[in-house]
Formats: structure tokens, C-alpha cells, sequence
């Protein structure tokens, strides 16, 4: 079955999930994050097969989102996050707010942060780039942009 294409679409939130909205590619970017980057270790922390681990590595390396690092002379490769891919965890660390707050139970959230600058385990707290307040959908109105489809 073909998946939707929404790369096109004039929408931001469909044109990244055309980039990371197959259920693998998130947890793909989590464990390159936290430092599995070979595919033996993806493949075993993910439980995923290897056809399918193969085609996420490639499509988030085509986007842009992951990049191939040499290791080896067979060739073997590790992934590692671009810049681009970077600042997709930190969407997948608002993601993990929201399921950290909804979903985790009485057990308490799986995993904390520690922020570097200050050394405190937070949270990630959405922030105005403008004047620093906080942001959330009841804060904004939604205007169309230059790239709109009008």
C-alpha cells in the first residue's frame, strides 16, 4: 500500500510528517539521540525488522535528517542526528512532555532531563521567541503565511 504524500501539501505540520509521520522514524531519531547509532543496536533496541529499518534509515537520510558516518571498511556505517535532525528531538521532547503528563501513569515518566545550563531535571516548556512568554494553542491566532495556499 502506498503511503499519502504530504510533502507538498502548504502546510508545515503535513510536510514534517511526511519526514518523520511513519511510526518507526520517531523512535529511529530517539535512539540516534541517546546514542545508538549503528544499525545493530537500532535494530535490536527497536525490535524492528531489518527491510524496514533500512528504509526509515534511508528516508530520514535523504531528508536531510539523518547523515552516514563510515566506520568501517565493508562498508558499515553509523547514523548521526544533522542539524536538521537535532531539532526534530526537540519536538519529539514536547511529544514526551505531552506523554509524560497524559500516558505515564502512576509510575511517574520513563525517562528526565537534565538542562545543561542550569543542571535541574525540567521539562520542556513552549516560549514565545518574541517576548518569552509561554506558548500553547490558546495563546495564538493561527494567520495565513507567505507560503499559504490561497
Amino acid at each position: 500500500m502506498q503511503r499519502t504524500q504530504f510533502g507538498e501539501m502548504a502546510c508545515s505540520i503535513a510536510r514534517t510528517l511526511d519526514v518523520i509521520g511513519e511510526p518507526w522514524s520517531p523512535l529511529i531519531l530517539r535512539d540516534v539521540w541517546v546514542g545508538f547509532t549503528r544499525f545493530e543496536q537500532l535494530q535490536a533496541d527497536l525490535g524492528i525488522s531489518r527491510k524496514v529499518l533500512t528504509e526509515r534509515l534511508n528516508h530520514l537520510v535523504d531528508h536531510g535528517v539523518l547523515e552516514r558516518r563510515p566506520y568501517d571498511k565493508r562498508p558499515r556505517y553509523e547514523y548521526h542526528l544533522t542539524a536538521k535532525g537535532a531539532e526534530l528531538v526537540d519536538l519529539l521532547m514536547v511529544m514526551a512532555g505531552w506523554g509524560d503528563r497524559w500516558l505515564a501513569g502512576e509510575a511517574g515518566p520513563p525517562a528526565l532531563y537534565r538542562h545543561h545550563a542550569c543542571g535541574e531535571i525540567s521539562r520542556v516548556d513552549l516560549r514565545c521567541a518574541h517576548c518569552g512568554e509561554p506558548m500553547h494553542a490558546g495563546d495564538v491566532d493561527l494567520l495565513p503565511g507567505p507560503g499559504a495556499a490561497i
